[in-house]
């Protein structure tokens, strides 16, 4: 997660850099238009790195690691969720 955030924020600057030097080569004049498609063009390579880095990441770790680890519905979640709400209720009968 932190190193997909890190990769894509570099790849951000690194395709700003080289679009802007590039449009520069091509002689088109500065101005607002430019400076949104820059910033376009760097998004769309910025999100696809960390979209490429998230899946290799998910490929080597493993599918199943991930998925065990963010499902809320586990049993043991459920049957303390089960007490403190049984908890709660015994205490508003009284």
């Amino acid at each position: 997660m932190i190193l997909s955030l890190v990769l894509s924020t570099i790849a951000f600057f690194v395709a700003a850099f080289y679009l802007r030097r590039y449009l520069d080569t091509q002689g088109v004049n500065k101005g607002f238009t430019r400076s949104v498609l820059v910033f376009l063009l760097a998004t769309i390579v910025s999100i696809g790195t960390s979209s490429v880095i998230d899946f290799i990441s998910t490929a080597l770790e493993g599918e199943q690691s991930q998925v065990a680890s963010t499902d809320p519905l586990q049993i043991s979640n459920i049957n303390q969720l089960m007490h403190s709400l049984s908890a709660v209720q015994g205490r508003q009968a009284q």
